[in-house]
């Protein structure tokens, strides 16, 4: 077995070789907890969710450290406009941010460590750039000077004019260079500060990163990663901080996300946009954002339209489907799952994609054929390919789990699916039972028109129905699709 990722530093694909046999040290950059998350925050937790669970099934032990930033220009505003401490917008937003992740079913990172929790630590490392000669103070200030990193710029592969009009920096007169980051921020009126050798303050935004992976993972260490709009300046600038003063390489992989784009245009708060996380679940299963992200591979731009959410949600809907007819079938039959080739060369082919820079938009390819392989053999009602079914099921279960889906309980996800449905048509369970009554009735009297009538005005409505010796079932139509269809 041998994994392979784009390392971002190199621009190239390459055999993955942790520090330590069996072991991952990987540190993914957090949100700056001053709102409630969105979509964009939403794809990183679940390409890094994935990363995690992919290497825990490959067998490694995962020591993964996610940070919160809980003091930045944008919590105080928030603190002003809400009217409430700082600390408590920051513990408010964490609160939210978790809630998010539990829905999301986002493993939890082994570490989650806050900024104002690290400060002294933060202090010690501007000292120490300070006695090198890598930082300087103006005033109570201290910057970082990029000038005394000679490979300033190669993470982001950024020319000097590109970096300039990339950066995010405050126009200051009294810097170096325009490019030099603040590493420490002099305290204004009102504002929070700590006591520092180099005057009152607060750390700047990059310098937290660079304490915190070094804290929990040690330097160097083997995956650091996070969106694309974080490789330059902000992973740019803790590379080069933490690289001039310890010496050495800092981080050995860089793995970055692509953008979410909403409708073909990027997602933004300034253009408003964008959508929260507690909203989208309003509408839908997590597991539709999930396998919406997934369906491309993880560095390349994903574009969030209500089509391709709808689509992904009907294609969630027939993978839970599946699962359902093949435990239907098991039912009181005692069968036996039993092995056989086909299955075993799709479950390859998943693991082979994943392996190949965690190709979850590929794997998934092996999802959807063990689901049309499962339901080709339960349509031919030939109970000597059941052992077969099962076992093709139990793969497909194996291998959604590994990247976080199908994780639901199948009557209570047909439950959420059939209620979500009705309400987008405007019916109700209590209104299908009374039309499926009526429909009895007219079928007991003959009266196989209005039977038919209320077949089809329910089949408009997406209500299948399904009628049995024991009675009359119903579904939703986007959950069960006709002998046939593509599935």
């Amino acid at each position: 077995m041998s994994i392979k990722l784009y390392n971002t530093f190199t621009g190239a694909k390459e055999e993955f070789k942790p520090l330590n046999a069996g072991q991952v040290k990987l540190y993914v950059c957090g949100v700056t907890v001053y709102d409630h998350c969105h979509i964009g925050h939403a794809r990183s937790a679940i390409v890094f969710d994935v990363i995690h669970r992919h290497l825990k099934t490959r067998g490694f032990d995962v020591v993964f450290a996610k940070n919160f930033t809980d003091i930045d220009d944008k919590i105080l505003r928030k603190a002003n406009t809400e009217g409430i401490p700082w600390k408590e917008v920051g513990e408010k937003y964490i609160g939210s941010y978790k809630e998010d992740m539990k829905d999301l079913n986002i493993l939890p990172p082994t570490f989650e460590p806050k900024a104002t929790d690290h400060i002294d630590d933060m202090i010690r490392l501007v000292e120490s750039l300070l006695e090198k000669g890598h930082a300087y103070r103006v005033d109570d200030d201290v910057y970082f000077s990029v000038n005394s990193f000679p490979g300033y710029g190669r993470l982001s592969n950024r020319s000097l004019d590109e970096m300039m009009a990339g950066a995010r920096v405050d126009v200051d007169e009294r810097k170096k260079n325009p490019l030099d980051f603040a590493l420490w921020k002099g305290s204004k009126e009102g504002e929070p500060f700590w006591d520092a050798p180099f005057g009152k303050g607060r750390p700047g935004w990059h310098i937290e990163c660079s304490v915190m992976s070094a804290k929990y993972l040690g330097v160097p260490f083997d995956i650091h990663g996070g969106g694309k709009d974080l490789v330059f300046p902000h992973h740019e600038n803790e590379r080069a901080q933490s690289e001039a003063a310890d010496g050495r390489r800092f981080v050995n992989y860089w793995i970055h996300n692509g953008f979410v784009n909403i409708e073909k245009e990027k997602m933004s708060k300034s253009l408003g946009n964008f959508l929260l996380i507690k909203d989208f679940l309003k509408d839908y299963h997590p597991e539709v954002l999930r396998l919406f992200f997934l369906a491309t591979q993880y560095r390349n731009p994903v574009d969030y339209t209500d089509k391709s959410i709808e689509d992904t949600n009907s294609a969630l809907q027939r993978l839970y489907y599946t699962l359902t007819r093949t435990y239907e079938m098991e039912k009181d039959r005692g069968i036996a799952a039993k092995q056989f080739p086909e299955v075993a060369d799709l479950e390859k082919k998943y693991y082979d994609a994943m392996d190949d820079d965690f190709n979850t938009a590929l794997a998934l390819t092996s999802v959807f054929e063990l689901s049309k392989m499962i339901n080709r053999m339960l349509d031919e009602h030939d109970e000597s390919g059941y052992p077969s079914a099962l076992y093709a099921r139990d793969t497909l279960l194996s291998l959604a789990q590994g990247i976080g889906l199908l994780h639901d309980d199948l009557t209570a996800f047909s439950e959420k699916e059939k209620t979500r449905h009705l309400v987008l048509v405007d019916l109700n369970v209590p209104a299908i039972e009374r039309m499926i009554e009526e429909r009895v009735q007219a079928r007991k009297n003959k009266d196989y028109t209005r039977s038919d009538e209320i077949r089809d005005l329910l089949a408009r409505k997406g209500v299948l129905l399904n009628d049995t010796p024991a009675g009359t079932d119903w579904r939703i139509k986007s959950v069960v699709m006709a002998k046939g269809e593509n599935r």
